[in-house]
């Protein structure tokens, strides 16, 4: 398939719009090597460069090696090049991601006519973002600030900020403007509202003044989507639902954007949204809503356990969620579920503190590792130790001694560090990620209904490959090539006290199998975010790529350009 390019363009990578030309390229390029050209043997160090070779399309790329990864998760600088006729000429954004296009549409024999569009739309939000931000950001403290620093998203997703809906919208709604947002007060008659578990938190932060109604908060930006709805405009016309307006304290957008948080009440509310970020619409399907309330009651008193054993690691409740019953798109849309605050679970002194944002390869916050280690005496290996046991433990525990599939990637994990900048907790927090092992528990899914027992199932090779993603690729490697970029030398030190912290937890477990395995250097699973864009699928249908792992006994600890 010929290709449609556009000629590359000469950008600054200290404006908006050259930071997203470079982030975005960059972004690709991480998911090409990792789900493709890696996988196919066709990446290779050559001196100073990554040469990328798409065999279908009979192209050479490379791209300046800003630092080698010993797991391929490398850092670049500078523009992506190709070669032609022996001489290496720049390629712009658009016109990789239509390289990329053609050698998945060539080895898949599937079409996909929105994936180049999607990435100019994730590209657009970033450059948008960026450009909102060098207007200066609203005075915030560090946790907040952490909550909302993520610009650039996810760097092994092809189009991490690609989002439906009015631009406008997002820089009102997004965290990565800073956004503040009062909600929208619906008051329903009590007949027309369902919800389960313990909601006692909505109805303290937004009491019904009308008898007979029970109070309803609703995301402003959901309101507007669904306002239209023939049934919500004839039960608001009979009297049944009362629209209070926008009202209220102001809340605050996380970084998964429907979440929101206020910091008197000290209470997450995670809403339905109508609009696709990245992968999948945001919305509650029925059986998440009940699903989060039987996980809560179900995997609480593990976590209560855990913490005992383990002293800093916590779940966030969601103990119950409420919505409008009746019309399927009335309930999945204007659900929400309650999710307990960090107050209780933070000890004195402590900063929470988004393990994203500590992670990040562009840092936007003083989250970041960097400025964690500058607060103390920068010993680099004493942090990550501290870190690593906070973290590995109880994620594990989770999964062989309970059943229990956490998901700790980086936006789903909340750390808590000392005025030192050392890691002292780790907060665990969503869980529509969480999952249940179907044999230990057998009997407590048995009880539920099969559309809610499904979903929340998981065989323990799928358990075990989210778990492990999760924990290792998306988070540990993550916050270890941040460390790895202040200190290049000291990745194989780094990666060797993952090794002892995961022997430590093997030998605790009793040797299971999987720890056995992963200390021998099997490779580690790696969600296929590309492909699974290419495909359009949800995450639920989410494959893995196997990724180089360093953590054998007889990985060269040493990296050689």
């Amino acid at each position: 398939m010929t290709s449609t390019t556009v000629p590359a363009r000469a950008t600054r990578t200290d404006q908006p719009a050259g930071t997203a030309d470079a982030v975005t390229a960059h972004t690709l390029l991480n998911c090409l090597i990792r789900e493709v050209s890696a996988p196919e043997h066709q990446a290779t160090v050559d001196g100073d460069h990554l040469l990328i070779r798409l065999p279908r399309r009979d192209l050479l790329l490379r791209a300046r090696l800003r630092r080698v990864s010993m797991i391929g998760a490398h850092r670049f600088h500078g523009p992506v090049e190709r070669l032609d006729d022996g001489t290496w000429a720049a390629v712009g954004w658009r016109e990789l991601a239509g390289y990329v296009r053609d050698e998945l549409e060539l080895r898949t024999g599937v079409l996909n006519s929105e994936f180049v569009e999607q990435v100019a739309d994730s590209h657009e939000t970033i450059r948008t973002a960026l450009e909102h931000r060098a207007g200066g950001m609203p005075r915030q403290d560090l946790y907040l600030a952490s909550e909302q620093s993520l610009v650039y998203g996810h760097r092994f997703h092809p189009t991490p900020k690609a989002r439906t809906g009015d631009p406008a919208d997002w820089l009102a709604y997004g965290p990565e403007t800073g956004a503040r947002l009062r909600l929208r007060h619906l008051a329903v008659r009590r007949r027309l509202v369902q919800e389960e578990g313990d909601v006692s938190a909505l109805d303290a932060l937004c009491p019904s003044t009308e008898p007979g109604f029970v109070a309803l908060p609703v995301h402003p930006w959901q309101f507007r989507l669904l306002g239209r709805h023939e049934r919500l405009r004839a039960a608001m016309a009979a009297g049944d639902v009362v629209d209070g307006g926008v009202s209220g304290p102001e809340w605050v957008p996380t970084a998964s954007v429907r979440t929101l948080y206020q910091c008197g009440a000290d209470t997450f509310l995670k809403f339905s949204l109508n609009v696709r970020l990245t992968n999948c619409v945001r919305k509650h399907a029925s059986y998440e809503l009940s699903g989060a309330v039987a996980l809560n009651r179900l995997v609480q008193p593990v976590m209560a356990g855990l913490a005992e054993r383990f002293p800093g690691s916590a779940l966030l409740a969601e103990p119950g969620y409420r919505t409008l019953a009746g019309d399927t798109m009335l309930l999945e849309g204007f659900g929400v579920i309650v999710r307990s605050g960090l107050r209780d679970h933070l000890r004195p002194g402590v900063t929470p503190l988004l393990a994203a944002a500590v992670a990040d390869e562009y840092p936007t916050s003083a989250a970041h590792v960097s400025h964690l280690l500058a607060r103390g005496d920068g010993d680099v290996l004493r942090w990550w130790d501290a870190y690593l046991g906070l973290l590995l433990p109880p994620v594990l525990a989770a999964y062989f001694d309970h059943g229990v599939v956490l998901e700790p990637h980086l936006q789903n994990v909340v750390v808590a560090v000392h005025p030192d900048g050392t890691p002292a907790q780790m907060l665990f927090r969503d869980l529509e990620g969480t999952k249940l092992l179907a044999r230990p528990h057998e009997r407590a899914l048995a009880a539920l209904p099969e559309d809610v027992r499904g979903p929340l199932t998981y065989d323990a090779e799928r358990g075990w490959n989210r778990v492990a993603y999760c924990l290792l690729v998306n988070h540990v490697a993550e916050v270890l090539g941040a460390l790895a970029d202040l200190d290049p030398a000291r990745e194989p030190a780094l990666w060797g006290l993952v090794r002892d912290h995961l022997g430590a937890c093997a030998r605790a477990a009793g040797h299971p199998p999987r720890l056995r395995a992963l200390l021998s250097g099997v490779p580690l699973p790696a969600k296929a975010n590309l492909l699974l864009r290419w495909s359009r699928r949800a995450d639920r249908h989410a494959t893995y790529v196997p990724l180089t792992s360093p953590l054998g006994a007889d990985f060269p600890r040493e990296v050689h350009l």
